[in-house]
């Protein structure tokens, strides 16, 4: 039988996760683990209790969607308000970091990154690299 790695498992999740984003422009999932077990998960959509994200949203702003919150974002937030540490953690995110979420992943204390698909602004990637966290391509 051929046994997937925790990593694969762990970036599934994060793709199964992104099917919950709201928002038109992208579905993006995000989960957050330490040794193999899940701590947190997020996907991108507005605040909490918010109307979800529509097209007209999209049309008001060329540069995208400006109320839905990251699903990186989500899931450090998720982790800060029911005090889930995220010292030394890996996270698994379908797309790679945008700068802000680069921002809030070094501040977390998280250890490792792993994305799945590319992110158009690489300065995200080189913020992490310069915090000396390890940033991998993992399809």
């Amino acid at each position: 039988m051929d046994r997937p790695s925790r990593d694969k498992v762990l970036m599934e999740v994060a793709h199964v996760f992104s099917q919950r984003g709201t928002c038109d422009r992208a579905r993006v999932g995000a989960t957050i683990a330490r040794d193999g077990r899940v701590l947190v998960t997020g996907y991108n959509g507005p605040p909490a209790g918010l109307p979800h994200c529509s097209s007209e949203c999209l049309a008001r702003n060329s540069a995208g969607c400006t109320v839905a919150v990251h699903a990186e974002a989500n899931a450090i937030a998720y982790a800060a308000r029911h005090g889930i540490g995220l010292e030394g953690a890996t996270l698994y995110s379908t797309h790679l970091p945008c700068l802000g979420c680069s921002q809030l992943i070094i501040n977390a204390g998280i250890a490792k990154v792993y994305y799945g698909t590319d992110y158009r602004d690489h300065s995200g990637r080189l913020l992490l690299q310069q915090a000396g966290i390890d940033t991998m391509y993992l399809p």
